[in-house]
């Protein structure tokens, strides 16, 4: 690694060969390291290279070195404020995106087409509608408004992510010209809202249509209950030459355990292989859930081993599909092999591995399970989790061991899960708490 920019560089070498040709994050830190001590090289006046450092550093994730070194930077100019907000924004920081705009409006930099939907799309994902309104008429004061559809689609986006759709309505009633991404994101906000009629209504009123229009539109009918309109769009779709993705595949396979057609399940895992779909982590987890949820555990058993990638969402599948089947014993076998390929588990996890503790009639290992849980995962135990534990000592006759959660537990949310499980456990809880 010491050996990069001393084979490479020279003390005269320019930095922005240097810096173009970075491969890595220590290259880059060690690149910065060199301009900071260079006496004749400023980052903070040269806004070049100031902005490369920091478009490097956002691109790597590295935020804090990214903010280090656009506050260094003398007047940073539009695109580097850019630069920075759309960094915080991809990166889940959207409320220091909007500060960042707070602060480059009051600097006296003027935005551009492409400041406003770096910050709409913050806005977006901080639900903050009313900021999302004031960014709206500062675009309208600008004239971006009225000449970008690139602003125009982020808005639309932003009212219907916040739930206003009066406001979408109204932007996109005012769209002189709409292009694919307009109607597309008008159908997927009447989706998300429930109105599907509505968005299949505009769906049909398209003159274009993109596999992301057939997809979010096969998603509404999935969504609402109505699966076998998503395959009757599928047929459509596949008329009109509109070669499907992952995702159109897994909302179809969430429309086979609607239907509980195994039939159609299979069928759409042959469409995939037969179309070159790799069983990645989104498509094949689907097939999992699917084909355990359509009575055939023999062959989720076979699409989770051939997997060369899983999510924790693939092994939550895999672990409740076999509690589910009664392979309870397989099921906490399967977790502890998750464990050993170090896979975090989440609360989720946690239920299926409960849940086969009581299939199995494992008290002893069930209280292990869930002390793991809370004191190794750091995970707060809800419902679901509590309902199980007082199932298994119910099941053992050891009542007396509700002591055990009472202390992380109100009486009034115990007694709720313990009528869930019948008076008699509620007689014997009570009886225990006066004692």
């Amino acid at each position: 690694m010491a050996s990069y920019l001393s084979s490479s560089s020279s003390p005269n070498s320019d930095p922005i060969s240097l810096l173009q040709n970075c491969t890595n994050p220590k290259h880059l830190t060690q690149i910065h390291a060199k301009l900071i001590k260079s006496t004749n090289i400023s980052y903070t006046q040269n806004h070049i290279i100031g902005t490369k450092l920091l478009r490097l550093y956002s691109s790597y994730g590295n935020l804090n070195y990214a903010t280090s070194v656009f506050n260094l930077m003398n007047s940073p100019p539009t695109f580097t404020w850019n630069l920075i907000i759309r960094a915080h924004t991809i990166n889940g920081f959207s409320r220091k995106s909007v500060v960042l705009f707070n602060l480059m409006i009051c600097d006296g930099v003027s935005p551009d087409k492409f400041t406003f939907p770096f910050v709409l799309k913050a806005c977006a994902g901080i639900r903050s509608v009313e900021k999302g309104k004031e960014v709206h008429g500062f675009a309208i004061k600008t004239g971006y408004y009225s000449r970008d559809l690139f602003v125009k689609n982020t808005l639309l986006d932003m009212y219907l992510k916040c739930g206003e759709l009066g406001y979408a309505r109204k932007v996109f009633d005012e769209m002189s010209v709409r292009n694919v991404v307009s109607w597309t994101t008008m159908v997927s906000g009447l989706v998300a809202v429930g109105e599907v009629d509505s968005a299949r209504g505009l769906f049909d009123q398209m003159h274009e249509r993109n596999v992301v229009s057939w997809s979010a539109m096969i998603n509404g009918y999935v969504a609402s209950g109505r699966p076998q309109e998503a395959f009757e769009l599928f047929a459509e779709m596949q008329e009109e030459g509109v070669i499907p993705n992952e995702f159109t595949l897994v909302m179809l396979l969430r429309a086979c355990t609607e239907l509980g057609s195994l039939r159609l399940g299979t069928w759409v895992h042959e469409y995939a292989l037969k179309n070159g779909f790799k069983l990645g982590a989104y498509l094949g987890t689907a097939l999992v859930d699917m084909y355990s949820k359509c009575g055939s555990l023999d062959e989720a058993r076979k699409v989770f081993n051939t997997m060369e990638e899983r999510s924790l969402a693939t092994w939550n599948s895999m672990i409740s599909s076999l509690g589910v089947h009664g392979c309870g014993e397989e099921a906490l076998s399967l977790f502890e092999q998750m464990i050993q390929q170090h896979v975090m588990p989440d609360a989720i996890t946690f239920a299926g591995v409960l849940s086969a503790c009581v299939q199995t009639n494992q008290v002893n290992e069930g209280l292990r399970y869930f002390s793991y849980m809370i004191g190794k995962c750091g995970i707060v135990p809800v419902l679901e989790h509590y309902v199980y534990m007082f199932e298994l000592w119910r099941r053992a006759n050891e009542m007396v061991e509700i002591r055990y959660l009472k202390g992380d537990w109100t009486w009034d949310k115990t007694k709720v899960v313990m009528e869930s499980l019948g008076t008699d456990v509620m007689d014997e809880a009570t009886h225990q708490r006066a004692n």
